[in-house]
């Protein structure tokens, strides 16, 4: 008899501890080729094995790389905007889908694990799209479909939230890896639900935030709460954040002058890897294009560990407990499987048509 999935996976990361991985990852900061979702997947195919030529064996995208982020809920109003969450939405991305196919066999063409956001259509419904996170194995394999619990301020125009179904960590051959975007990584419960879960390597994707208020720094935000997650669990975080490219402004702001001034404000997003102390492995990459590229030895999460494990002895679960529910969300549910339902003989009728158990013959 097959063992449980969660035993199977539990018994890999097992295996995985008894030779921590040591790697080079990759963050990516660049932009989408905006609203097309083909263009944009082969721009990420091109940085992909670009990051695998450098001898990267993780590589982490933007939020919602694909085919961009909804700027117009910051600058206009909701009917004005409306229009353009019909264009995002035929713009988006289905999984399982062409261009999900097209990322999975660039993963397993390099060997490379890949984490990267989509704009996600719901099989169910034409309104509905979420910020969702792929986590991509090294073989291909579709990991993790993460869907953003929250979507952040004016995000709520545009995206459904997710369930607790999606908040895992996946062994990997870089080991143990979670991810999370953008405001996600302000969620103590959600990053505690990770951590919980033995994760090691943390996939934060963000979008650059040139529209937020004047005296918020969105690189200074990205440092603060990546720091802050890789020092609280003792785990290295690899943070990829977009950037806004003229054709983006161009596409969003037309000839409203004081939006293209908002979208052209510097120090909009930063991307880097982070080590256990909570410092950067390498020099953040703020605002430019380009890829940054870190050595992790999950080794020195070690040492950490013994001064604070906020999932081990660093904590009281007689005090604290956290209940996290995983149940997949869907907006009806059948008693009956519809497939077997289909299938199922009609029920009996009476001779006047009314369902119930046949008359005998007198």
């Amino acid at each position: 008899m097959e063992e449980p999935m969660e035993v199977r996976m539990q018994a890999r990361m097992q295996a995985q501890m008894e030779e921590l991985p040591r790697f080079r990852a990759a963050a990516v900061q660049s932009s989408p080729v905006f609203l097309d979702p083909a263009a944009t997947v082969d721009k990420a195919v091109s940085l992909l094995a670009e990051a695998a030529s450098h001898g990267a064996e993780l590589v982490v995208f933007p939020e919602v790389f694909v085919p961009g982020y909804p700027y117009w809920n910051w600058t206009m109003n909701p009917v004005q905007g409306s229009p353009w969450f019909e264009r995002l939405w035929r713009a988006s991305v289905d999984i399982p889908g062409p261009h999900v196919d097209a990322l999975r066999a660039a993963a397993r063409r390099h060997g490379v694990v890949v984490v990267i956001g989509v704009n996600e259509r719901s099989p169910r419904s034409l309104g509905v799209l979420y910020n969702t996170l792929l986590t991509i194995g090294a073989d291909g394999e579709l990991l993790g479909v993460h869907r953003k619990l929250v979507p952040t301020w004016a995000e709520k125009l545009t995206w459904t939230g997710g369930d607790g179904s999606s908040l895992k960590v996946h062994p990997t051959p870089v080991g143990p890896l979670g991810a999370l975007a953008c405001g996600e990584n302000t969620n103590t419960l959600a990053r505690f639900t990770l951590l919980a879960q033995g994760e090691l390597v943390h996939a934060a994707g963000y979008i650059a935030l040139p529209v937020a208020p004047e005296d918020y720094d969105m690189a200074d935000a990205i440092a603060v709460r990546t720091a802050a997650h890789s020092f609280e669990g003792k785990v290295f975080s690899v943070v990829a954040c977009s950037t806004i490219s003229p054709e983006i402004v161009d596409t969003v702001a037309g000839d409203d002058e004081d939006v293209r001034r908002m979208l052209a404000r510097p120090r909009s997003a930063l991307s880097g890897i982070f080590g256990p102390d909570g410092r950067p492995v390498t020099e953040p990459l703020v605002d430019d294009e380009g890829i940054v590229y870190g050595d992790i030895d999950l080794a020195k999460c070690i040492q950490p560990k013994q001064m604070h494990d906020i999932v081990g002895h660093y904590n009281r679960f007689d005090v604290f407990r956290l209940h996290v529910d995983d149940t997949p969300r869907t907006p009806v549910t059948f008693t009956t499987d519809p497939v077997h339902r289909a299938a199922a003989p009609p029920p009996a009728t009476d001779d006047t048509g009314t369902a119930g158990a046949p008359k005998e013959d007198s």
